[in-house]
């Protein structure tokens, strides 16, 4: 029976440690510390959420920069990537149609980056090469009437280099780079 009281002590203790202190001294750290990442680096307009700076957000217009391709339809809830093999028959059936599309949206289009055809492993990544935002300029510039030149610059100041200088790959973040060019637009 000692022991069993024992056991019964040590699962209160921990539980309160591991389950109500640590969460609570965490949670709070980071709020004191980066709170804007701790609520999910949310992105606001006009005092309304709009967004997130680590979520890619479907865009329709031609005027805007497009993010990658998603598997989740761009929901946060359902972040997936795709399960099909590069080799099978659909996955190339589906690359076809996307690299139509984009030379369609796209006529000057010589070189195709690959992250603007094919998904995140998330299905939600909202950063693309800036290859891919270069890519895109000619037809946002036709549509907003700003020139390559403007549209450049934009690109080139949301760029952002690598982790610590030496992770990952340079990288625009879209949604960031839009509000700027929806800003420049008004």
């Amino acid at each position: 029976m000692n022991m069993f009281l024992t056991a019964v002590r040590l699962s209160v203790v921990l539980m309160l440690i591991c389950g109500l202190i640590y969460p609570l001294v965490t949670t709070g750290v980071a709020q004191l510390l980066f709170p804007a990442q701790a609520n999910g680096s949310l992105i606001t307009q006009d005092e309304k959420i709009i967004g997130s700076s680590l979520l890619a957000q479907e865009i329709q217009s031609p005027g805007l920069f497009q993010p990658r391709a998603s598997n989740a339809d761009y929901d946060p809830t359902a972040s997936a990537g795709s399960n099909r093999a590069v080799a099978s028959e659909e996955y190339i059936g589906e690359m076809k149609a996307k690299i139509a599309q984009l030379r369609q949206e796209n006529p000057g289009l010589k070189q195709i980056p690959a992250d603007l055809v094919t998904g995140s492993g998330s299905g939600l990544d909202p950063d693309l090469s800036p290859e891919a935002a270069e890519a895109q300029i000619p037809r946002i510039s036709e549509a907003t009437e700003l020139s390559e030149q403007q549209l450049v610059q934009l690109v080139n100041e949301h760029m952002q280099g690598r982790q610590m200088g030496i992770f990952g790959e340079p990288r625009v973040n879209v949604t960031a780079l839009n509000m700027a060019l929806t800003a420049e637009l008004n």
